[in-house]
């Protein structure tokens, strides 16, 4: 057994026993294989493993192996990295979900790129949960605001939010900050009838952030190893 397999059998089994815990159904909750860095040769193993939703924070490294993957026709690639506005045309045209949008211009841009015979590109509002003056997101009372504005782009849909909260080991703030996520998603939902993604929690607290009521956790190192150096950004 590799080590991918192992440890993504390790993943899974964290994932179900902290949905059997909250008293959750397993499949409530997606696993994003955040895959940045590594080669096509991993994901592959991971793909045969059964998961279908990679996450990439590297424009080139995940156009790499978007091309390396192409005839795995049922994969889903997510970007989940920051974004600038003169790179959106190749995430518009070649990935299915984007979970980082937090300005109009991108998703403006976004709209004008996606391809006709696509279906749109599925986005997340990245909201800066924990106010934190270097970190990208929107503030939590523009939530509602930028989603009305994005309702009016026909070629994205929206599904949800995603956050990146404080670096703490204090569990009562991490768990602050992941129920006002939560409630943030509660109202969008009745705004945006699609929002079904609530993305919160990686490999140090998927198990707080599955009872707070995330809907996906994103897990790079504990499926892949330490991360590798891309050559190229």
């Amino acid at each position: 057994m590799s080590t991918v397999e192992q440890n993504y059998q390790r993943i899974r089994e964290r994932l179900n026993a902290a949905c059997a815990n909250t008293s959750r159904e397993p499949d409530s909750v997606r696993l994003l294989a955040v895959s940045k860095t590594k080669p096509a040769s991993m994901v592959r193993t991971c793909y045969e493993l059964g998961q279908r939703a990679f996450g990439e924070n590297y424009l080139q490294d995940g156009l790499d192996k978007i091309e390396a993957l192409s005839e795995l026709t049922d994969i889903e690639w997510h970007f989940i990295g920051p974004l600038q506005s003169n790179k959106t045309r190749p995430v518009a045209e070649h990935f299915h979900w984007l979970e980082t949008l937090d300005r109009e211009k991108i998703a403006r841009r976004l709209n004008e790129q996606r391809p006709d015979d696509l279906p749109p590109l599925n986005v997340l509002i990245q909201v800066n949960i924990s106010n934190e003056e270097q970190k990208s997101g929107i503030a939590t009372d523009s939530v509602a605001s930028f989603a009305q504005n994005l309702l009016s782009l026909p070629r994205l849909k929206v599904r949800g939010l995603m956050c990146i909260p404080e670096a703490t080991s204090d569990e009562e703030r991490l768990r602050d900050q992941f129920l006002k996520m939560h409630r943030l998603w509660q109202e969008l939902k009745e705004l945006c009838p699609d929002a079904d993604t609530l993305s919160m929690g990686m490999s140090s607290d998927l198990e707080l952030a599955i009872a707070c009521g995330s809907t996906e956790v994103r897990i790079g190192t504990d499926i892949f190893g330490a991360r590798d150096i891309p050559g190229a950004q």
